[in-house]
């Protein structure tokens, strides 16, 4: 079990997703093998092949302490495959290696056939791990043990994502929610939303039901106790108002 906190990023190059062209599968399948195991998406960009953007992007990431990155795209060997070198212009000082092992696989993969470009593949920053491609052994790779770089095809990354977090990433601590659904609307409850924790996530969703105002309250975090406690803000505001409330049991969160 993971014990300190995790902020979960992912990163989808691909201008073919913003133009159109194709459907993005990476986020709906990261986020729903993250929710499987206690972990949510911190933020989740899709971007177009751009360095300077993606620079920025890895960058941002790099800059939280507690950042885990699935990036998918880019790491093939086209002239617009540029996600290898950033990579390293952003994790490891622009340098860069040969890696015998992915050169190795490669090579057994292709043969001649990966001479001249395809041996380029190999060509990684310094001190990546490598991660197995289950369709033609052109490996992942990943630095620092949290930040990842998958093909920009499903078939191959999700392979990938899934060793990644099996190895690193199992479980993480139970997480507890309360909810209830109150028949109020959202601006009846701001000062009561001021007073909650910043230790405990809060989320607020307003409803129309039947043409009358309804709002969901959600609190939620890893200590039982101060999740019960900020939800009692709720309930103890909404008894002495005589606003009617449905309530649900404490539970593992989703």
């Amino acid at each position: 079990m993971i014990e300190k906190k995790v902020n979960f990023y992912s990163v989808i190059i691909g201008t073919e997703l913003l133009n159109g062209r194709r459907l993005d599968a990476h986020f709906p399948f990261l986020n729903k093998e993250l929710l499987k195991r206690g972990w949510e998406h911190k933020a989740s960009f899709v971007i177009e092949d751009d360095i300077d953007l993606m620079h920025s992007i890895f960058n941002l990431i790099k800059a939280d302490e507690n950042s885990v990155m699935f990036c998918f795209g880019g790491i093939g060997s086209t002239p617009d495959d540029y996600t290898r070198v950033i990579a390293a212009k952003s994790f490891t000082d622009y340098k860069m290696e040969f890696h015998e092992e992915a050169m190795h696989l490669i090579l057994k993969q292709f043969n001649d056939e990966a001479y001249p470009h395809r041996i380029n593949m190999a060509y990684l920053p310094i001190n990546a791990k490598l991660l197995k491609n289950v369709v033609n052994n052109v490996p992942g790779f990943y630095l620092e043990d949290r930040f990842f770089f998958t093909p920009g095809f499903p078939s191959m990354s999700q392979a990938m994502v899934l060793e990644a977090l099996e190895k690193y990433f199992p479980i993480s601590k139970t997480k507890y929610r309360l909810s209830l659904t109150a028949s109020c609307g959202e601006n009846d409850l701001i000062d009561v939303m001021l007073e909650v924790s910043k230790e405990v996530d809060l989320s607020s969703l307003p409803k129309i039901i039947n043409n009358k105002r309804k709002v969901v309250i959600s609190i939620a975090g890893f200590n039982k106790d101060e999740v019960s406690s900020n939800f009692e803000l709720f309930t103890k505001y909404l008894e002495n108002n005589k606003i009617e409330y449905v309530l649900k049991d404490i539970s593992l969160s989703t």
